[in-house]
């Protein structure tokens, strides 16, 4: 591979965008889009559906179905969401590119961390600035870019954006499926490791909640004819805890316990919710097997156990496919005079929902940065130009052949672990 002349055009008018695309992350960071703020992620929408209006197709609205949620009562209710982002460019076109991001954060309504600043080192330091609106922005301004290629036409596009990746893309994980069908490799715009490398391998994971139901009762005139449901929950946790360390790369975080009554009552409802990671679809099956065990052993006399939840994120092995589009992208990155290395990480993210599909892709392409779900959160500005720059100079080697994305998408075919 080479950079030649129509490339370097493009690479040339990304170097001088790239204070555009700082100033429109950094806008975008101060709309609170907490995974749950309804309203805050409708402006955010409304405002992500105007910015990638500038490519050849409109976006579109791709509804999402509400997902079910335990309320700290022990009540199924519904968490809505509004609708994930679509842009289909070229759908014709001989090679397929499926480019997805969030407009979701952590962040909730109610924090006080709501704008970016300037930090003395000369990061920016905002809510995020690196997961993911500098990503959505490199995104964009990658595509803009190579939209001015001539070779443009050879290669179409799949662009989603989902408003729920930060609670597990319960919601859009069908839509990501359908799209992921459709392509022959993916990107995907989290940010980069801390040191600036790619996620390679990524674990699997899952969200529970077991609801336990116990007996109130007077803790002084009937305290004997009480079951308590936070003390069951109690040792339901321990019991789940003491999973850990049973096989290698397996872990099960016990995060909270919901419950409680006044001080003069025993609590007949708590609410134990956990999440697990794991390395393969084994380790899955038999931590499913495990968790549902432990939680049948709620059987004494008025007590009873109901688990909720499920896998929601398979695990990402770094199988033939994906070291071959790895490969491909470090090729690219020599030629930008970039570094491009890779590591595993424990987090997830749509990747493995789209690898889960049978798509090859790297889903760590967004900005350099760090401390992300954090009050620390930041993001480099020379990546900006450094990641559309990568972006842009893949999608042009995909489009005229030097990247043989039907090879990369023929090898994950042949993957068992894509079954």
């Amino acid at each position: 591979m080479r950079i030649d002349d129509e490339d370097r055009a493009v690479l040339g008018s990304l170097a001088a965008d790239g204070p555009r695309m700082i100033d429109r992350a950094v806008a975008w960071c101060a709309i609170n889009s907490g995974s749950r703020h309804l309203a805050g992620l409708e402006r955010q929408r409304q405002i992500l559906v105007e910015a990638f209006s500038t490519l050849p197709a409109a976006p579109v609205e791709a509804p999402l179905t509400a997902s079910p949620e335990i309320a700290a009562d022990g009540r199924q209710v519904e968490q809505l969401h509004p609708p994930a982002i679509a842009v289909v460019v070229r759908p014709e076109a001989p090679v397929q590119v499926v480019l997805t991001g969030h407009y979701d954060t952590v962040y909730p309504e109610t924090s006080g961390f709501q704008t970016v600043s300037t930090r003395p080192d000369g990061a920016l330091h905002g809510p995020g600035i690196a997961d993911m609106k500098g990503g959505l922005s490199v995104m964009l301004g990658a595509l803009e870019a190579f939209e001015r290629h001539p070779k443009a036409g050879n290669l179409g596009y799949r662009v989603l954006i989902s408003p729920d990746e930060e609670i597990g893309s319960i919601a859009s994980a069908p839509v990501l499926a359908d799209f992921a069908r459709l392509g022959h490799v993916g990107l995907t715009y989290e940010p980069a490791l801390a040191d600036g490398a790619l996620a390679s391998v990524r674990k699997g994971s899952g969200n529970f909640h077991v609801v336990v139901h116990g007996r109130a009762a007077h803790a002084g005139r009937d305290f004997a004819a009480g079951r308590n449901a936070v003390m069951e929950a109690a040792r339901l946790a321990q019991a789940l805890h003491a999973l850990n360390g049973l096989r290698d790369g397996v872990t099960l975080n016990v995060a909270k316990i919901d419950g409680g009554a006044p001080l003069n009552m025993v609590p007949d409802i708590a609410v134990l919710r956990f999440n697990v990671r794991f390395p393969s679809a084994a380790d899955a099956a038999w931590l499913e097997g495990e968790i549902a065990g432990i939680v049948a052993s709620t059987s004494a006399d008025g007590l009873h156990a109901h688990l909720h939840g499920r896998i929601t994120r398979g695990a990402k092995p770094f199988n033939a496919a994906q070291q071959r589009l790895f490969g491909a992208v470090k090729e690219v990155g020599a030629l930008l005079g970039q570094d491009i290395a890779w590591k595993p990480s424990g987090g997830v993210c749509e990747g493995n929902n789209l690898f889960a599909s049978g798509l090859p892709n790297i889903d760590s392409l967004g900005v350099r940065g760090g401390d992300i779900h954090s009050e620390a959160e930041h993001a480099w500005p020379a990546s900006f130009v450094e990641r559309a720059q990568l972006s842009a100079l893949t999608l042009m080697k995909l489009a005229n052949g030097d990247i043989d994305a039907h090879a990369i998408r023929a090898a994950m075919a042949a993957m068992p672990e894509t079954l």
